[in-house]
């Protein structure tokens, strides 16, 4: 009998092309995705819940899976304030890590930043640093903590930045060679390949991958 899988944030970059590896992978009989709008999606063993994340316990039943892949995150623009985007960033993966661990979990899988830094002065990496913190404490057989670089791929939002660093990294690929490798932008469906085979590895214990360790096990 194949696993049962979980994953927040399926409407982001990374999230949409790990839902669909996930849904076309073997391992996996079912795929719950929660979400807070309905997906455009149609699968035989996706489990689609449509949830209000500031009421999570009262969805505990969702959460007795084997491996849950959080995807979850929101940029200062969308959130608004500082404290609207801790909520989506840090306390509803927190709050989503410690309900699959009461049911069983055995493996987290979590998307962070390059930068992550719990004693950062820059906000974003402060704020992903203290998820790690906290997502480490929970009793999980597997953590994995995924750490990549600018992200690449289609959104269906606009962000001058990553436009920026993509038509860099298309035109001047060689700067980022040697000591600067860490820095390569990345593709999300990379991340979420990454995701998949690292959740289908024995290694346990609480693991951080950089950007550079992503492009290898992902590619």
């Amino acid at each position: 009998m194949g696993k049962k899988a979980l994953i927040a944030g399926s409407t982001g970059l990374i999230g949409n092309e790990l839902l669909q590896i996930l849904l076309d992978s073997k391992e996996y009989d079912q795929v719950t995705a929660i979400v807070r709008r309905p997906l455009d999606v149609k699968h035989s063993k996706l489990v689609e819940r449509v949830i209000d994340f500031d009421r999570l316990e009262e969805y505990i039943g969702l959460f007795a899976v084997d491996d849950v892949f959080c995807c979850l995150g929101t940029t200062i623009k969308k959130a608004k304030t500082k404290e609207a985007m801790w909520k989506i960033d840090v306390d509803y993966p927190v709050s989503i890590a410690k309900l699959a661990s009461s049911k069983g979990a055995r493996k987290f899988l979590l998307v962070s930043s390059m930068n992550a830094d719990p004693d950062s002065p820059i906000f974003y990496s402060k704020m992903k640093g203290k998820l790690e913190e906290e997502i480490k404490r929970i009793p999980f057989e597997t953590t994995a903590i995924f750490r990549p670089s600018l992200l690449l791929g289609e959104r269906d939002e606009f962000r001058l930045g990553e436009r920026a660093a993509a038509a860099i990294f298309t035109k001047m690929p060689f700067l980022f060679a040697g000591p600067f490798k860490k820095y390569k932008a990345i593709e999300g469906k990379t991340v979420a390949s990454a995701m998949y085979r690292v959740a289908q590895l024995d290694k346990t214990g609480f693991t951080i991958y950089p950007s550079e360790h992503i492009h290898e096990l992902g590619e």
